[in-house]
């Protein structure tokens, strides 16, 4: 039987799948062991094998069938555009992607105004504005506090993702639109959902079956 490979991102999210896994009998001991500079973790029993990887690089895994199942945010997804199925919303890691700035901006998003856009995420703002909204904008990527953009002048507004909004009320920033929700996501590779289609069909179903028994609790 060869292996079931599992791609979790990195952090709160590969932690908290792993305990909604143990719940449907999957568990993976090694993973456990903070201290290990192993790669990937194996369950010989069940045939699965999993390994912990950026969560900007978990769609990668999965499109090329690196690995047939992925555990990424809805966030990674839609800025990656990778060729996978996204197959079930696991429901946690909730927030939000939203157009934030300060209140000034407001105006400039309803005249449709040419303004700059400061944001980790260029492609999730290039659909925003140019499909959603039809709104022309200068999109100018950045990977550190994009909470600066607006408050030194380089840009009018941010995208990014909200979950509190505690952030941006300090620096006097709001939502001022939201783009879309978000959660962790169940990705699985085309081909092996196809060759693999029992035992990814089961495990999903197994995944769905205990979402649902949380949820109504």
């Amino acid at each position: 039987m060869r292996y079931l490979t599992i791609a979790l991102a990195k952090g709160r999210l590969a932690n908290r799948t792993m305990e909604l896994f143990e719940k449907i009998g999957i568990r993976c001991d090694e993973m456990k062991d903070k201290s290990s500079r192993k790669l990937i973790f194996v369950n010989e029993e069940l045939g699965i094998r999993f390994f912990l990887a950026k969560a900007t690089d978990v769609p990668t895994y999965v499109e090329y069938g690196a690995a047939d199942i992925g555990v990424v945010g809805k966030d990674t997804i839609l800025e990656e555009g990778r060729k996978l199925y996204e197959v079930v919303d696991l429901g946690y890691g909730k927030c939000r992607m939203c157009v934030c700035g300060p209140e000034s901006a407001r105006e400039l998003l309803k005249h449709h105004e040419l303004i700059r856009v400061a944001t980790k995420y260029p492609n999730i703002a290039k659909d925003y504005f140019y499909n959603k909204k039809h709104q022309t904008v200068e999109i100018i990527k950045l990977n550190g506090s994009i909470e600066l953009a607006p408050i030194v002048g380089l840009s009018e507004v941010i995208v990014d993702i909200v979950e509190t909004g505690s952030t941006l009320k300090e620096n006097g920033l709001s939502v001022l639109e939201e783009v879309c929700g978000l959660s962790a996501r169940i990705v699985v590779n085309q081909v092996s959902m196809k060759r693999e289609n029992e035992r990814i069909t089961k495990l999903l179903n197994d995944l769905r079956a205990e979402i649902g028994k949380e949820q109504q609790l």
